[in-house]
């Protein structure tokens, strides 16, 4: 017997006539554990408490704004005849490389302004990024988005996962894979690898560019199950994305180890500040 379904309400509440969605609540605990573990590391590596704040103020709205942007550039035929619904965020349409890619450059920019190094941060952020993004992902699955193709119910149950997410998966008459899931998990994976890279003592921007390389990755073979893309030609454009990304990251770490002599380390201010306390005492 399969369990009676039972649709998740998108809608978590409503003050007055607005309504606060899953969605929106979900994306924001995903920012604020993401903070709470990158500002803990920021000060661990001798910087100031308030930079990740100060930066967070500039990142989120902008990769909102990016998200948008990269959303409506690949739906052009639609939003060129329809200009009055580009600003229509509330009815749905961003796209995470969007906000990866506007999160990038404001926190280079940033970064800069404060003579801060970018990879210096970019590292100490990259296992939140993960954070971010597998808790993130739950916001499409309480929306029935960002799904893969139509399987069985026994193929969802042969997945050992639980019944609220497979009820959940039954869209329109159907099962669909469930993508979010996936993603969610090869993020988790990658925040656990991320954290053990860090003992390693990579230098400057390695971290960063794992991060790069593995959710690029997992990205290409996840995008290639779901049925919402975004398309370039006939080209999927979040595997073009994470192809591009890929080889980028790659090069930028073979180019560095090749040319930079005694590069800056991820462990060096942990250490010096071990010393400083240490000749204190």
């Amino acid at each position: 017997m399969f369990t009676e379904l039972a649709m998740i309400d998108p809608v978590a509440f409503q003050i007055g006539g607005i309504q606060v969605r899953w969605y929106g609540i979900i994306i924001a605990a995903g920012i604020v554990l993401a903070f709470l573990v990158g500002q803990r590391e920021m000060v661990k590596r001798g910087m100031h408490p308030d930079l990740l704040t100060d930066l967070l103020v500039w990142a989120v709205p902008l990769a909102i704004v990016g998200a948008r942007i990269y959303y409506v550039a690949f739906q052009w035929d639609y939003y060129k005849d329809n200009p009055g619904d580009i600003i229509a965020i509330w009815n749905g349409g961003i796209a995470i490389h969007g906000a990866l890619i506007a999160s990038v450059i404001v926190a280079y920019l940033f970064t800069k302004s404060r003579n801060t190094p970018f990879l210096k941060v970019a590292d100490i952020l990259a296992p939140s990024i993960l954070i971010g993004q597998a808790i993130g992902r739950w916001g499409n699955f309480i929306n029935q988005e960002a799904h893969g193709g139509e399987v069985s119910r026994a193929f969802l149950e042969n997945l050992w996962i639980p019944d609220w997410i497979i009820n959940q998966m039954y869209i329109d008459g159907a099962y669909y894979h469930p993508t979010f899931l996936y993603e969610s998990l090869w993020s988790l994976v990658g925040i656990i690898i991320l954290l053990l890279l860090r003992r390693v003592n990579l230098v400057r921007g390695e971290l960063f560019f794992f991060y790069v390389i593995w959710y690029s990755v997992g990205r290409y073979f996840i995008e290639g199950m779901r049925t919402d893309s975004l398309v370039a030609g006939d080209l999927r454009a979040a595997q073009v994305v994470s192809i591009i990304s890929i080889i980028i990251a790659v090069a930028l770490i073979g180019y560095r180890r090749v040319t930079l002599k005694d590069p800056p380390r991820y462990l060096d201010e942990e250490k010096k500040s071990k010393k400083s306390v240490e000749k204190k005492r």
